[in-house]
């Protein structure tokens, strides 16, 4: 028999109306859920909220902190010496009583070049932080380390940004005679005036909290950074005087309200400025990524795994390797078409209500979309083969409901929760057939954020293509061993073939 008759054969046969219907249920359920959790979140302010921070790419970014700046033109530089940087980080664990000195690791003071005060626009910056020494990093993503060589101890540091056209170099010296070059960069776009100045900064510090059984969930305080200059001198300046003011908002907290506002405070000489926030490719707080529209599929997995795995178990001595060959490729493509069908309705209509509501959500480029749909659709169908060859192998129903559900469903939705310890839910992603779903991952790990990157965050700890390539090696492993395995494979072929052509008697 031809191989597309096949198909055709077994199409026809695996299309009763109760799979259909579970199918089409299990998709409805995918849209339902992620429909009802767009609509039910919401961002309300007091007045008008604030914009995110979109840098030159449409991605959101954080683009906070306190800017003493004047006019630079294409041809100029800015040289300080940083004498000192010092932290408050508030109500720090372990009993949250208490306001105390320090500075988070990625606290940041220093020099920088910026197309103008808005939030999201370009920039070079050339800064001290609070543990991972002298940095240059632009346009949000990028960071390159400063060789330390005998530049010790840390302060003070002389710091000095040059610019020629689209070229900002960064330069550092402890002595303000022998420098150093610490890198050369070209941020997009930067116009024929830029803003360049002196800047501080520091990001919320965050701990991990203990829940469930050995689980954790981050908790985030204020804290603020306060960089101390001298001998400030800029090359290439306009006319004007210096101008002090917020990138994003700021003096907001009780903190800085009753205590040390953020701000540049200049006295014989000597420049202090303070600030809080971060400049980097993290956004604010509650920017969610496109596959937190999806809650309903882990449902979807168990109606899929259930369907496929009986299926697959159902009782017939006559089916030979091609047949159960067929039958697989039914399974797995009724399912990736049922998973479009879901994935590519709920993911765009979601993100559209979520914008709607005010909620930020991390845009994501057409192909990324592409690759979110059309993965967890081939996802869905690869779990479907797995479970389809469990059913065929062990020719026990629910015995091969109950494996596939450890194998696959399990491991997906417990660790999308902060239950267990992050490196068992990291191995868990790892080993077993769930890491197939690191497909749908859109949310970025950056070295120079400090953040929670585990699976109950939204990390997971294999790229897509390797997560998918263990779910293939599942898939291939059991569905080809039910296929081999097969009793009587050639006359059973045989006898189907001889059916087709000369069917019995009536």
């Amino acid at each position: 028999m031809l191989i597309g008759e096949l198909l055709k054969r077994e199409w026809t046969a695996f299309r009763r109306p109760a799979r259909l219907i579970a199918l089409a249920a299990a998709a409805l359920i995918v849209i339902a859920a992620g429909l009802l959790h767009a609509l039910g979140n919401r961002v309300s302010c007091a007045g008008p909220c604030p914009a995110d921070a979109t840098a030159a790419d449409g991605s959101i970014v954080g683009d906070r902190f306190w800017f003493l700046h004047r006019d630079l033109g294409r041809e100029g530089s800015i040289t300080v010496r940083m004498t000192s940087m010092t932290g408050t980080i508030t109500y720090p664990p372990p009993r949250h009583d208490r306001i105390v000195s320090g500075l988070v690791p990625w606290a940041k003071a220093g020099i920088i070049v910026k197309d103008g005060v808005r939030q999201g626009s370009s920039y070079a910056a050339l800064m001290m932080t609070g543990g991972h020494g002298v940095r240059m990093q632009y346009d949000y993503r990028h960071d390159i380390a400063a060789g330390e060589g005998d530049l010790t101890p840390p302060f003070p540091r002389w710091l000095r940004l040059t610019r020629s056209g689209d070229t900002v170099t960064g330069f550092q010296s402890a002595d303000g005679r022998r420098w150093q070059a610490v890198g050369t960069v070209k941020p997009a776009g930067l116009p024929e005036t830029v803003q360049v100045g002196l800047f501080a900064t520091s990001p919320g510090d965050l701990t991990l909290r203990k829940v469930g059984l050995g689980g954790a969930v981050e908790e985030s305080r204020f804290t603020q950074a306060t960089g101390v200059f001298d001998h400030v001198t800029v090359v290439g300046a306009a006319a004007g005087a210096w101008r002090g003011e917020a990138v994003g908002e700021m003096n907001q907290t009780d903190w800085e309200k009753h205590h040390n506002a953020s701000g540049a405070v200049e006295k014989d000489g000597v420049v202090t400025v303070s600030g809080t926030g971060d400049i980097g490719p993290s956004g604010s707080e509650g920017t969610v990524p496109v596959e937190r529209t999806l809650p309903g599929l882990v449902i979807m997995l168990i109606i899929v795994i259930v369907l496929a795995a009986r299926y697959g178990a159902r009782p017939d001595t006559a089916a030979g390797r091609r047949v159960l060959a067929a039958r697989g490729v039914v399974v797995g493509a009724a399912t990736i078409a049922a998973g479009l069908a879901a994935v590519g309705v709920v993911l765009p209509a979601g993100v559209a209500i979520l914008h709607g509501n005010g909620v930020p959500v991390q845009p994501v480029s057409a192909l990324t979309g592409v690759r979110v749909v059309a993965g967890t659709a081939a996802v869905l169908a690869l779990c479907a083969v797995l479970a389809y060859g469990l059913g065929v192998l062990l020719r026990r129903g629910w015995a091969a409901v109950t494996l596939a559900l450890s194998l696959v469903a399990a491991p997906f939705a417990v660790t999308a929760f902060p239950f267990l310890p992050d490196d068992v839910s990291r191995w868990l992603l790892r080993l077993t057939p769930a890491a197939g779903f690191a497909v749908q991952q859109t949310a970025v790990e950056y070295p120079q954020v400090v953040a929670h990157y585990a699976p109950s965050a939204g990390y997971f700890p294999l790229p897509g293509w390797a997560g998918v390539a263990v779910l293939c090696a599942y898939a291939l492993a059991v569905a080809g061993s039910a296929v081999i395995r097969a009793p009587e494979n050639r006359l059973a072929d045989r006898r189907q073939r001889v059916a087709s052509v000369c069917p019995a008697p009536p």
